[in-house]
């Protein structure tokens, strides 16, 4: 660990005196976005050009996944970020390991922690963040104002107050389901529906009592493809799901994960098209 820490140290060193020179004094050209949410910031301030890698989340815009991948942002290496020589880092919170941003941390180059929250305000301080990290500042304003804006238009369609119990991941009839203070649930609130689990901050297995008692209206999961794919088949074949009244309804929601759960710039659009969808308009 010590020469590892050393060797990075060093790296790192190196490439802060290059990039510097490269780039000027406050300003970084040489950024790697860390969190489809902050990427999808960088391209709205039309920043884009400044990005020399993102990690494996950024996949929106398109563009962006022409960019080098880094990586898992909760499994980096120092080594990989590096190989990019970057001058500054924007990392969404949440990304690491820990040791890898202790390693960075310790270089000269800068590390920017971007705030993760699940509501309107939350939204505002990330594009407000990210716009000032790349020294924007009234670009991000006007991008935030047009953002909350739309998410306050969203949020006044009429309320479904419908159960919805959101779904991670289900394998082998063992179903992880968001309770609160996840971005599952804080989407589900702006489209005016209720969570139908509680009692518990983040996700969590739950039993097939767990289930019947949650008794939700309406199953939300994320697109997904290939072996983490979930068909109607497989989902309502569960017992305990298929007694409750969505299993019953064959009520089901897939939408984009970034899209629903990023709380970025197309926020208010997820949530417009979320409460659209419970409303039945469609699945």
């Amino acid at each position: 660990m010590h020469l590892l820490l050393c060797t990075v140290l060093t790296l790192a060193m190196a490439l802060s005196i290059m990039t510097a020179g490269q780039a000027g004094a406050g300003s970084p050209q040489r950024i790697v976005s860390l969190g489809g949410s902050v990427t999808e910031i960088v391209y709205a301030l039309d920043q884009q050009d400044r990005l020399v890698a993102r990690d494996t989340t950024s996949n929106y815009p398109a563009a962006a996944q022409d960019l080098p991948d880094v990586g898992y942002i909760r499994r980096l290496s120092p080594e990989g970020l590096l190989s990019v020589e970057p001058d500054l880092i924007l990392a969404e919170d949440g990304a690491g390991p820990p040791e890898t941003l202790d390693l960075l941390r310790a270089s000269r180059i800068p590390l920017i922690s971007v705030p993760m929250g699940f509501d309107r305000d939350a939204v505002k301080a990330k594009i407000t963040a990210v716009a000032e990290a790349l020294g924007v500042p009234a670009r991000g304003a006007e991008l935030a104002q047009r953002v909350t804006e739309e998410i306050d238009l969203a949020t006044r369609q009429e309320l479904s107050g419908q159960r919805v119990l959101f779904i991670l991941t289900l394998q082998d009839g063992r179903v992880l389901a968001s309770g609160t203070n996840t971005a599952a649930d804080g989407i589900m609130s702006l489209a005016g529906a209720v969570n139908a689990v509680e009692g518990f901050e983040g996700y969590k297995l739950l039993t097939d009592e767990a289930i019947l008692t949650a008794a939700p209206d309406v199953i939300l999961m994320m697109q997904s493809e290939g072996a983490r794919a979930v068909s109607d088949e497989t989902l309502f074949s569960q017992p305990a799901i298929a007694a409750t009244p969505a299993g019953q309804n064959r009520a089901v929601l897939r939408m984009d994960g970034m899209f629903l759960l990023g709380f970025s710039v197309r926020t208010g659009q997820a949530v417009t098209e979320l409460a659209a969808r419970l409303h039945g308009s469609g699945s």
